[in-house]
This record gives C-alpha cells, sequence and structure tokens, in this order.
C-alpha cells in the first residue's frame, strides 16, 4: 500500500476532521465490498481507505506519523488504541447503503409515463380516450397486502424483529436490512395464492383518459394512483398521460397560432378577389387586395387555438402563394402575350419589386468591376 496516507485519501496535509472524513465516506462507498463482491482490488483499496482514516482522525497518531512517517506506528493504525470505532465510522457512512438504522417501509409503486398520439383537431378540442396500460395492480384476492384470508403476520426469525441484521465480514462489520423481511421486522405467515405475497401482480388495466381542449405537444396530464401498485399493500405510484400530437395536413401550430400556406390563382393576386379558406372547425372568407404578392400573410383573428392555460384564442395566419398558370392553350399564350406587350417589358411601374431588384443586381456587378 502507498505510505502516503494523505494521497490515499485524496486530501492535503491541511484536512481538517470534517473534510478527512468526508473524503473517506467517498472512497468507503465507492470500495465496499458488498458493493464490489469478489473483487479483491477493491477489498484492497476499501482496507488502505479505512487505515488511512483511522491514522489520520486520531490526533496523537496523526502526529507520530506527520513527524515521523508511517512506519513509526509499527503497523497499528487499523488496531484499537485510540484509534476511531469501527462502529461509530461505519454507522453513518452506510446508513444510506444499508437503509439506516430504522424499519423500511413496504416501497411505494413507481410512477408511468405513457405517451398518447392526438390528431390536432382532438388536441385542440379536447377528447376522451381509453388507453391500456402494463404494469403491476393490486392483488384483487389479498387487497394488496399479500396474506391469505385469515392469515396475519408473525415476527421475523432472522431480525428478530428489528428489520436489520449485522455482518462481519474479516474486520468489516455494519448493519445490513434484513434480507428476509426487507427490513420491515415482520413476516407473512401464509402467502397470497395469487401474489405469492407480494401484494401485487402483472396485469393490464384499461383507463378512460379526458384530455382537456388545448393540449400541445409535450403536456402531461397527471392520473393520480394510476401507476404502478406498490408492495404490500403500499400507495400506487402516478401515471403521466404526455401527448404527441400528429403532424397535420393543411395545418402548423405554433403556440396558440395556427398556420397554413394556400395557393391561389394569377388572375386573383393580380385582380384581388375572395378566397375560401379552411380552418379547424369550418370554412372562412379571406379577401386578398389587387396586386397581392406570393408570400403575403394574412391574419383571421380568433381561429386560432385556446390552450389549455389560458383564455385567449390563438389567430389563424394564411401564407398565400401565388401559382404559375400551366398546360395553356395557344390562345390563351397568345392572351398572356398580349398582355405582356400591354404591361411593357421593364416597367417600374407594374413590377416594382422585379425592378428594385434588378438595380440591386447591377449595383452589386458595378462595385465588382471597379
Amino acid at each position: 500500500m502507498s505510505k502516503d496516507l494523505y494521497q490515499t485519501l485524496g486530501v492535503s496535509k491541511s484536512v481538517s476532521k470534517d473534510e478527512l472524513k468526508k473524503a473517506y465516506r467517498k472512497l468507503a462507498m465507492t470500495y465496499h465490498p458488498d458493493r464490489n463482491p469478489d473483487n479483491k482490488e477493491a477489498e484492497a483499496k476499501f482496507k488502505e481507505a479505512k487505515e488511512a482514516y483511522e491514522i489520520l482522525n486520531d490526533e496523537q497518531k496523526r502526529q507520530v506519523y506527520d513527524q515521523y512517517g508511517y512506519d513509526a506506528l509499527n503497523g497499528q493504525g487499523g488496531k484499537g488504541g485510540g484509534g476511531a470505532d469501527f462502529g461509530d465510522i461505519l454507522g453513518s457512512v452506510f446508513g444510506d447503503m444499508f437503509g439506516g438504522s430504522g424499519r423500511t417501509r413496504a416501497r411505494q409503486g413507481s410512477d408511468l409515463l405513457y405517451n398518447i398520439k392526438l390528431s390536432l383537431e382532438e388536441a385542440v378540442s379536447g377528447t376522451q380516450q381509453t388507453i391500456k396500460v402494463s404494469t403491476q395492480v393490486k392483488c384483487k384476492p389479498c387487497h394488496g397486502s399479500g396474506e391469505k384470508k385469515g392469515s396475519g403476520k408473525k415476527t421475523c426469525g432472522t431480525c428478530r424483529g428489528q428489520g436489520q441484521v449485522r455482518i462481519q465480514q474479516g474486520f468489516l462489520a455494519a448493519q445490513q436490512t434484513c434480507p428476509n423481511c426487507q427490513g420491515a421486522g415482520e413476516v407473512i405467515e401464509n402467502p397470497c395464492n395469487s401474489c405469492g405475497g407480494k401484494g401485487r401482480v402483472h396485469d393490464i388495466k384499461s383507463l378512460a383518459v379526458k384530455i382537456p381542449p388545448g393540449v400541445d405537444n409535450g403536456d402531461r396530464i397527471r392520473l393520480g394512483g394510476e401507476g404502478e401498485a406498490g408492495e404490500h399493500g403500499a400507495p400506487s405510484g402516478d401515471l403521466f398521460v404526455e401527448v404527441n400530437v400528429r403532424k397535420h395536413k393543411i395545418f402548423r401550430r405554433e403556440g396558440d397560432d395556427l398556420y397554413c400556406e394556400m395557393p391561389f390563382s394569377f388572375t386573383t393576386a393580380a385582380l384581388g378577389g375572395e378566397l375560401q379558406v379552411p380552418t379547424l372547425t369550418s370554412k372562412g372568407n379571406l379577401k386578398v387586395p389587387a396586386g397581392t404578392q406570393t408570400g403575403k400573410v394574412f391574419k383571421i383573428g380568433g381561429k386560432g387555438v385556446k390552450s389549455v392555460r389560458s383564455s385567449v384564442i390563438g389567430n389563424l395566419l394564411v401564407r398565400v402563394i401565388v401559382e404559375t398558370p400551366v398546360n395553356l392553350s395557344k390562345g390563351q399564350i397568345d392572351l398572356i402575350e398580349k398582355l405582356q406587350v400591354s404591361l411593357g417589358e421593364g416597367s417600374t411601374k407594374h413590377s416594382p419589386q422585379e425592378s428594385s431588384w434588378l438595380n440591386g443586381v447591377k449595383s452589386f456587378f458595378d462595385k465588382m468591376t471597379k
């Protein structure tokens, strides 16, 4: 073993007693034999840390070690002689590891998470769905107690009702939760045939879930006590139903607003008109002014979503896209060519955006040639 005891514990020579104990506890938790069964290297490190702590925690031994080194102690670091009491040291160190000194209660059931898929319409308007959950449920014959009808419990013979047993491995001794009664101090005399004394069995249960209007992706609905059943009649956990909204063919939701893209004809864009716009619940009308350009966004108030967290209803935002005519007949082509001549090529009056863009391009190339 390294004879630098401070290095063994990973501390400096000026370490305080509290810091020393904290460093030892960390190493003891890491290398404890119960956490590393059949690991000789971990066992050796645990012994090294224990000896280093017992020497440095004793003021007289620490003074001798600091002045004369490890050999001056004649190997008495871990042998009585005023050293720290082993039981006292490990009492706090392994309390968490072994469940403390008190009895442990029956373990409460775990919380569960269920992902539910909804359409956008269902998420916005609310719905009710039946889900099936595979989990541990309370045993019906014994009502979760784990006991046969008319049976009872008796004091655990292993720990004699204490819920803890003392284990000894060479020089190592510590308290551990009783493996027979799991810390309860009592055992069931006649276990239930259905659950084997556990008080719960695996099953698939059906639940009706009410989805409130306005939920969105990631929202969770808590169903108290509908999670995994606890052991031996302990309380059940909760079930959390997480919402996952499917992608919609027309609408996209952002917060309380809905977005959609709507193509419309070249003639309507030029002359103006009225478009019929879809909403989640009905149809609406949208007035398009003459000269509307592609990409223009129109807002229809109150046709969005009322969030589950707010009383305000969002808007429907419609982005229009001008559709270029295709599959033209010869007569239609002739008409468009006549329109083109009538408008005049390069006219800033009829195509202000095109003219502005071309001027910007010309300016860009002029700078490159200078």
